[in-house]
């Protein structure tokens, strides 16, 4: 690392990235000075402690009602910190300049900020893989140097650890592992009567509520296996994802020579976070390693792809069209929300996602804007609230 502390802005900060990585940043006061903090504002207390923690001079909330609040919260510290509050608030922070911004918003609307901390030339430790699906080309064009984009998602983070291990050109394809989530094994008919709460219940990660039901879907595997795609420039034909119920093996990339090169960690959040903010160096002792002085035993399965149909749906929209990985991801997200509120049931999630992007025409051309990501978001969202009603 270098001599001067590298300045952070954290996106999310009162979420499950976010307070993870502050426990870096605490833990190693010495490489980094949290500039700003961007949160949704459910949590004010939380975001004021945060700020007076880390000395933050710039903070925002998402949710403008909350600016107010937050203000109090902050009472006399208010007066010398910027406190922004609304929809762009959080891109704002981004923009700072600072050397560099973790991205862990949940949800397309996470790309704004994406492209905020790209434009101001900042490095992007992204744990957002929703704005890189949506974004598609519009965040890769915005990438002006290599490493400058650097991806926090534990398997993306692995890829790109074992990517040392060899040339690009020696990849012959990349292994995505999978927990299978709480209902693996189950079958078709054994989920459709799952509950919010059964779904909320991972095996090894602790996450969000949105990041959580998509792993017990699947479609957060779909998700990172078009971000894999993106990231590395590998067809997704060439990515394969499969079953490791430990989550110790992060992920693999196999060589064409037929050596397989994985990183291994217990399941922490804490390391893909450390060197998303450190990379491309390493922070000393960030969590526990794998005890190789205990017995232990790793499994692989192979995912069974019928009853969970959303990698294969993320495959199908990434060979359609430049803009339908958005209609997966915004409908997705849109159903989600349905489960959690009792309004659907879980296998009606990737059932409606199924349907939206059987529903949609892709352009014509695979360069992507601003005003076209926006519009296609907005007819999915919209044709997924029609479908929903209907439930």
């Amino acid at each position: 690392m270098t001599a001067a502390p590298r300045s952070l802005a954290l996106l999310g900060s009162t979420g499950s990235i976010g307070t993870q990585a502050l426990d870096v940043v605490a833990r190693n006061p010495e490489l980094f000075r949290v500039r700003g903090l961007a949160a949704g504002g459910g949590d004010v207390v939380a975001l004021a402690q945060q700020v007076r923690a880390t000395g933050a001079e710039v903070v925002a909330v998402a949710d403008a009602s909350r600016r107010d609040a937050l203000v109090a919260e902050l009472g006399a510290d208010a007066r010398r910190i910027e406190v922004l509050g609304g929809p762009g608030a959080a891109a704002q922070v981004a923009g700072l300049g600072v050397d560099v911004v973790l991205n862990g918003i949940t949800g397309s609307v996470g790309l704004a900020p994406t492209l905020a901390a790209l434009h101001a030339g900042s490095t992007l430790a992204l744990a957002n893989k929703e704005s890189l699906v949506v974004g598609g080309s519009l965040v890769k064009d915005a990438v002006t140097r290599p490493d400058q984009l650097v991806p926090v998602d534990s398997e993306h983070s692995a890829i790109a650890q074992s990517l040392r291990g060899g040339r690009r050109d020696e990849v012959r394809r990349l292994v995505l592992t999978a927990s299978g989530g709480p209902f693996r094994g189950w079958t078709r008919a054994q989920m459709s009567s799952v509950t919010a709460e059964q779904a909320l219940n991972h095996p090894t990660w602790s996450m969000g509520p949105v990041v959580t039901v998509n792993s017990a879907s699947m479609m957060n595997k779909g998700l990172e296996l078009i971000e894999a795609h993106l990231l590395f420039d590998v067809p997704v034909d060439d990515i394969t994802v499969v079953v490791h119920p430990q989550s110790v093996v992060h992920s693999m990339v196999e060589f064409h020579d037929g050596s397989t090169i994985a990183q291994a960690s217990p399941p922490d959040m804490r390391l893909p976070i450390a060197l998303g903010l450190s990379w491309p160096e390493r922070v000393t002792d960030v969590a526990p390693a794998c005890d190789w002085t205990q017995a232990q035993q790793w499994t692989f399965e192979p995912l069974d792809e019928s009853t969970f149909r959303a990698v294969r749906l993320a495959r199908e929209a990434v060979a359609a069209s430049a803009t339908h990985p958005a209609v997966l991801n915004a409908v997705n997200e849109e159903c989600v929300d349905a489960f959690l509120a009792g309004r659907i049931g879980f296998l009606d999630i990737v059932a409606t996602v199924e349907q939206v992007l059987g529903e949609h025409d892709g352009p014509g051309t695979s360069h992507l804007v601003p005003s076209l990501v926006l519009d296609t978001e907005a007819w999915a969202r919209a044709r997924a609230h029609e479908l929903l009603a209907r439930a």
